[in-house]
């Protein structure tokens, strides 16, 4: 008994690859990682340390791990991914703050409990930000680095963006280094209204 033309056309068209990939799904011959680019060494070592932390039960340490990792998940699809370790630590920085805020809200409702868990994670990411091996300045060597680049410009009346511009640049002489931005344009703005 033979098909119709019209259905062997169809069954045609639904018959697997070589490759394992049915015709009709070109979408997935193109699927592809997130980002291209190599995965940061601190990503990789957290990636690891999960693993180490669900076999040791350590609760404290895989919740500060699964909330990193997905993180770095949700910035991979947008336009800016998590590529480098100076952004992965900021992400970290970020979550801490967030920690902390939570152990002083819930030490003010009276809740030793959840404090003890917020501290825990506290230091778990403390851990990680300073092994990571990310420069961290201090307030005088941002401020020298600042002055430096206030000079360098060379401007009567440098402005605020252009020393901003300079010093995020790429080779520049942030790059690399962990440095908050809201405390960076702090140190920025004193330096231009002096």
């Amino acid at each position: 008994m033979s098909l119709r033309p019209s259905m062997r056309i169809a069954t045609n068209l639904l018959r697997p690859r070589a490759n394992g990939l049915c015709s009709r799904t070109p979408a997935l011959t193109f699927a592809r990682s997130y980002s291209d680019a190599p995965a940061p060494p601190l990503l990789q070592k957290l990636k690891a340390d999960l693993k180490s932390a669900m076999r040791a039960k350590d609760a404290a340490r895989l919740s500060v791990l699964r909330a990193a990792l997905s993180s770095t998940l949700n910035a991979s699809k947008t336009s800016s991914p998590i590529t480098t370790d100076v952004a992965l630590v900021a992400l970290l920085r970020k979550q801490a703050r967030g920690c902390a805020d939570a152990r002083d809200e819930f030490a003010a409702a009276g809740r030793d409990d959840l404090v003890t868990k917020e501290e825990a994670q506290i230091a778990v990411l403390d851990e990680y930000m300073g092994g990571s091996g990310v420069e961290e300045l201090s307030g005088d060597q941002l401020r020298a680095i600042v002055q430096d680049a206030v000079a360098g410009l060379g401007d009567e009346k440098p402005k605020m963006g252009d020393i901003m511009k300079t010093l995020l640049a790429p080779g520049g002489p942030l790059d690399g280094k962990n440095v908050e931005k809201a405390e960076l344009a702090r140190v920025v703005k004193e330096a231009t209204s002096a």
